[in-house]
């Protein structure tokens, strides 16, 4: 099902795009995505949240500074991209407990997680993961989902400079 759907987003326009289309394309009937995900906007999320699902650790440059301006810029660069922003509209669209949009919220938290541990393991300050989600991914999602600007990738690593300015963060050890 998540291929047919992609493969339809690769041709068609939100849009243009239906459960009957997606099920003959999966070679099942409707009644097969309905049962399964209620509707087109959750099967939509769904593949959302699949395709944000991390593959690999974030990139380890060796500082907590650097880890999470390249986590950052990468995500920053890949959400605010036309196919980036209307997978996140569909996440927002289907917003609700134990929805998509809450996966990829674990999904980012993990990540981060990883590179704070690391940064422990430095010796150096670390600021929590949530701390860093508020300071640095919130500004971040607002202005990819409501901003018209382009977003520049140097507002991630303002964001991270910011938020260790502030002093966020003690050794953990």
């Amino acid at each position: 099902m998540h291929a047919a759907a992609r493969a339809l987003q690769a041709e068609r326009g939100r849009h243009e795009i239906t459960v009957p289309l997606v099920a003959a394309r999966a070679g099942v009937t409707a009644s097969t995505v309905y049962r399964r995900w209620g509707d087109l906007t959750e099967l939509l999320a769904d593949v959302a949240a699949e395709r944000l699902r991390p593959e690999t650790p974030p990139v380890d440059t060796g500082s907590l500074r650097g880890d999470l301006a390249a986590y950052c810029e990468q995500y920053l660069e890949e959400m605010s991209s036309p196919a980036g922003r209307a997978f996140l509209r569909d996440l927002v669209a289907s917003c609700g407990d134990d929805r998509p949009a809450c996966r990829c919220d674990l999904y980012i938290r993990e990540q981060i997680g990883v590179i704070v541990e690391r940064a422990a393991r430095r010796g150096e300050p670390t600021p929590g993961v949530g701390e860093i989600v508020e300071g640095v991914m919130a500004p971040m999602m607002y202005r990819i989902l409501f901003v018209a600007d382009p977003v520049d990738l140097a507002d991630a690593r303002r964001l991270v400079d910011a938020l260790l300015a502030r002093g966020g963060g003690q050794p953990r050890g």
